[in-house]
């Protein structure tokens, strides 16, 4: 078994909604960070509230004793040219690579309704091998251009976005080179209706980032049979942090380790702090994870709680 080599970081969200400012917006973001340090995190992804010049993120991760994980990009890759998106992610990468990040999660935001007050069933799709090999193409291209200025790019398969299901993972993956790394939500990916531990086995190599959450099963089948929107289902709960709902962590970092993944475990988990309060989900996501981390390799998987 290969070296297995993570740290645990953890998304503001759990605090603040980018999204939804009405869940948490009033949180400072010192109480994030504060919290969050105390808990055991090692690290945060980026959210609006962080400063976006590079000097002053370094200044604040530093008095908090917080790396910098990574940060979501919105990309258009679906609607626009390699070229324009090397020059609208410019100042998104120097403030990666100036912070010490080593992935960069792609988000695929052209077409997408997950913001939008429109049913999950009406996301945006590619139709045939033409729209998928021209995507794909552009998508390796633009990953290759980040990996030369230091970062991998972490794909986000995503509710509501043209890569979502398993089969679009799938597809994606058949058709980039290893440049395109996979950002692995075993939230996201249950919420496709799939198996996670069966997509991950399947994609294990080009995983470069783990998003961990949660889904409570029961709500993710009320926004499928009432054409919720995805910001609904947010805030109906069908997400939490890990060990509060059905996703098999055990199982999921029993493969981590086996492969020897090396990267970050993010807790990111968008619910509503007034229902789930901040510091205890969060700090119940970090046990959970920390439990699986630190058990002897040997101890079947389901055993660990």
């Amino acid at each position: 078994m290969s070296a297995f080599d993570v740290r645990i970081g953890i998304n503001p969200l759990s605090w603040m909604n980018d999204d939804l400012p009405s869940l948490g917006g009033e949180t400072p973001l010192d109480v994030a960070l504060t919290e969050g340090r105390q808990i055991g995190y090692q690290g945060f992804e980026l959210g609006n509230k962080f400063p976006r010049e590079p000097q002053a993120l370094k200044t604040l991760f530093a008095q908090y004793d917080l790396a910098l994980v990574s940060g979501w990009y919105s990309g258009q890759l679906a609607r626009r040219g390699v070229a324009e998106e090397i020059a609208a992610v410019g100042p998104h990468l120097d403030l990666l690579a100036q912070n010490g990040a080593t992935v960069m999660v792609y988000g695929e935001v052209a077409d997408s309704i997950q913001g939008a007050a429109r049913p999950l069933y009406q996301r945006p799709r590619f139709f045939g091998d033409a729209q998928w090999a021209a995507y794909a193409a552009r998508v390796d291209e633009f990953a290759r251009y980040t990996l030369s200025r230091g970062l991998r790019l972490a794909y986000h398969h995503h509710m509501g976005a043209y890569v979502e299901t398993p089969a679009d993972v799938d597809q994606l993956m058949a058709r980039t080179s290893d440049a395109v790394g996979l950002l692995f939500d075993a939230g996201h990916i249950t919420f496709a209706g799939g198996d996670p531990l069966a997509v991950l086995d399947r994609h294990i190599a080009r995983v470069c980032h783990v998003h961990c959450k949660d889904v409570r099963p029961a709500v993710t089948k009320l926004a499928r049979n009432r054409n919720w929107s995805f910001l609904d289902a947010v805030i109906a709960g069908a997400f939490t942090v890990p060990g509060d709902g059905a996703v098999d962590f055990a199982g999921i970092i029993g493969r981590l380790k086996r492969h020897g993944y090396c990267g970050w475990l993010v807790v990111e988990a968008e619910q509503d702090p007034v229902v789930a309060p901040s510091f205890e989900y969060a700090q119940k996501g970090y046990r959970t994870l920390r439990s699986l981390v630190d058990a002897p390799v040997g101890i079947p998987e389901d055993t660990v709680q």
